[in-house]
């Protein structure tokens, strides 16, 4: 299975037992929308409700951290997905939330995992069916995590990035956000950016349709962007969240030296210590 497939290919392998089909959407506070409302009104047949808001650790001092081993484990199990299965993501969200799962199960060793080109919106576009209300339940499977591809970044990574500068940070944030000329959606969050970051929105590997680039249209996207795909990179963003499709997008080209700053500017922008760059006033 590829790491990005298409409506086409799950439509007909929604009848496959070992396919185990995710919605992860999640939506940005304040946007009145209920995922797990939205879910049980209209899904691709067959999907489980992931509830991506809650699979993270409440114990990290990382404002809505990526869920430990343990944790990542224990949802597996919830939703019955054992060894052997493939998993598809798909989401309905405006910042691709699918790419955030993707990581999680990246980072934590299950390799078998894809996310859905377009995602729920252009499985409805082309009129496919969907399902209303809930799944039967799946029965409990044992999931022992391992290695991932990919790996966290903390904050005291990037302090000590900004010393070497030996991996390329890269903010998916908006323009204006990175710039600090527009105000941070958190109330008292200072603005601005990591100093010596780059700037490439998430929206900037996505067609208007939002499917994925090609993979040309994005090696010269990200060459134009100033990151250079023979260094190892980070990305960051808000909350994690956008910094994930960024992360995704670079690892279509081929990219495996890349890590995701969990905290991201949640974190940096909440700590008066930090250095913050702008090019309005903080």
């Amino acid at each position: 299975m590829d790491d990005l497939v298409t409506s086409e290919w799950l439509a007909g392998c929604l009848d496959d037992p070992r396919l185990v089909i995710l919605d992860a959407s999640w939506h940005l506070p304040g946007t009145g929308r209920d995922t797990a409302a939205e879910f049980a009104a209209g899904h691709i047949p067959g999907a489980r409700f992931l509830d991506l808001g809650s699979f993270i650790d409440p114990a990290s001092e990382v404002p809505a951290a990526v869920p430990t081993a343990a944790q990542f484990s224990e949802r597996l199990q919830q939703l019955g997905i054992g060894e052997g299965d493939c998993v598809v993501l798909y989401d309905d969200s405006t910042i691709r939330t699918a790419a955030r799962a993707w990581f999680i199960f990246r980072l934590h060793g299950f390799a078998s995992v894809a996310i859905l080109d377009g995602g729920l919106g252009k499985w409805r576009a082309e009129q496919r069916p969907l399902a209303a209300g809930q799944p039967e339940p799946r029965e409990a499977q044992v999931w022992h995590p391992g290695s991932g591809a990919f790996a966290t970044r903390s904050k005291h990574d990037l302090l000590a990035n900004l010393a070497h500068h030996r991996e390329q940070a890269v903010d998916a944030r908006s323009p204006g956000r990175f710039a600090g000329t527009d105000p941070e959606p958190r109330e008292g969050m200072e603005s601005g950016h990591i100093p010596g970051s780059i700037n490439l929105p998430y929206s900037a590997v996505l067609r208007e349709d939002g499917n994925f680039k090609s993979l040309d249209a994005l090696r010269s996207l990200f060459t134009k962007a100033g990151i250079s795909l023979d260094r190892p990179v980070i990305t960051t963003c808000g909350s994690g969240v956008t910094a994930a499709v960024v992360l995704f997008a670079l690892h279509l080209t081929g990219k495996t030296d890349v890590a995701l700053y969990d905290g991201s500017w949640a974190e940096w922008g909440a700590d008066p210590l930090t250095p913050k760059a702008s090019e309005g006033p903080i």
